[in-house]
């Protein structure tokens, strides 16, 4: 599936101002960004089947700002980070938690997100309320995507530290963690404050956070390493934060928007 950023977004999103001249101009050059579409509300598909989120409407912006024609593909968790290291995409978005191990593969941008881990649970669920009581219980089960900073959070904030523990069950994405945590065949799922907020509004009732945060992460897109993108999106990503887009993408869709609806 390849789509162009204004077949996805009308480009009348955002009320405040775009300073083009003070960035970069990139002459319509062509980005390819490859995403999973299942990290809401950062991106993700909604009822209609068209993909929406923040990352998206922020790319919107960026390609106005910079001169560029985006388009999109879309692939699996664990396969994006070694995709875009190769050079297959020019760049890769999906929340993606900045860390010193992944820039040994690839170039991140600045952090356009701060979020904190939480605790997603059924909303009936009565036995544990926090990550001690979780790791006491040895019948109780977390889902997590390989290679995700949740399942390294489980594993080493939670559980034993042992990335083998058969309490952690592993899915390919996180919509799919979610979909067994709803079923009953796991008990916990552990996700940036901002996915779950999202997911717990939509869901009547029938999830809840429990327990403290587990830490902060820093989410960025990725590149290639060396990639002459970087320097540009930081630029726009800062010049969105001074001037107020980033804070007006964070209501839109923390606060404003509902999904399912």
């Amino acid at each position: 599936m390849k789509l162009t950023a204004a077949a996805l977004l009308g480009l009348s999103l955002l009320t405040v101002p775009t300073f083009a001249q003070d960035l970069p101009d990139l002459a319509g050059r062509e980005v390819v960004i490859v995403t999973e579409n299942a990290y809401p509300p950062l991106q993700f598909l909604d009822a209609s089947g068209a993909a929406v989120g923040w990352e998206y409407d922020a790319l919107a912006e960026i390609a106005k700002r910079l001169n560029i024609v985006v388009t999109y593909e879309n692939i699996s968790w664990d396969a994006m980070i070694p995709a875009v290291s190769e050079g297959q995409f020019d760049m890769g978005m999906t929340g993606i938690t900045i860390r010193d191990d992944r820039k040994e593969q690839v170039d991140f941008s600045d952090s356009y997100m701060t979020s904190e881990m939480v605790m997603m649970v059924r909303g009936d669920e009565e036995r544990f309320t926090d990550a001690a009581s979780f790791a006491a219980d040895a019948e109780l089960l977390m889902a997590a995507q390989p290679g995700t900073t949740p399942f390294y959070v489980g594993v080493y904030e939670v559980l034993d530290g042992n990335e083998a523990n058969p309490r952690i069950k592993l899915f390919e994405t996180f919509g799919a963690t979610v979909e067994a945590l709803k079923a009953g065949d796991v008990d916990l799922v552990l996700t940036d404050g901002t996915a779950g907020a999202g997911y717990v509004d939509a869901s009547a009732g029938g999830l809840k956070i429990v327990g403290d945060k587990l830490g902060t992460e820093d989410f960025g897109f990725i590149f290639p390493k060396g990639s002459d993108l970087v320097e540009p999106m930081n630029a726009a990503i800062a010049a969105m934060r001074a001037d107020g887009t980033i804070e007006a993408l964070n209501k839109k869709w923390f606060l404003d928007y509902k999904l399912g609806g």
